[in-house]
């Protein structure tokens, strides 16, 4: 995988996938679809580089695979592996 840099307002990746862990203010996570209640108003994730983000969160490393050439895109991609990955 071919690691690139994080697009400035993007947030596919704080929108299109769920989260089962807590997230401050969502308490429960956050289901697929639904945008985190931690990202702004300019799709930055306002817990980046605190240790009250999720594990999970921190753990994504943006790559071409994951985040496709466009915003577009990369929330199509993880549209597309969310439902893959999905148990139900």
């Amino acid at each position: 995988m071919q690691l690139i840099a994080c697009r400035a307002g993007c947030g596919a990746c704080c929108i299109a996938p769920s989260i089962s862990s807590p997230i401050p203010g969502m308490p429960h996570g956050k289901p697929a679809g639904m945008r985190c209640v931690q990202l702004s108003t300019d799709n930055r994730c306002m817990l980046f580089g605190n240790p009250e983000r999720p594990a999970v969160c921190a753990s994504l490393q943006p790559t071409v695979e994951m985040c496709g050439a466009t915003n577009e895109e990369a929330f199509i991609i993880l549209t597309i592996l969310e439902r893959m990955t999905s148990p139900e």
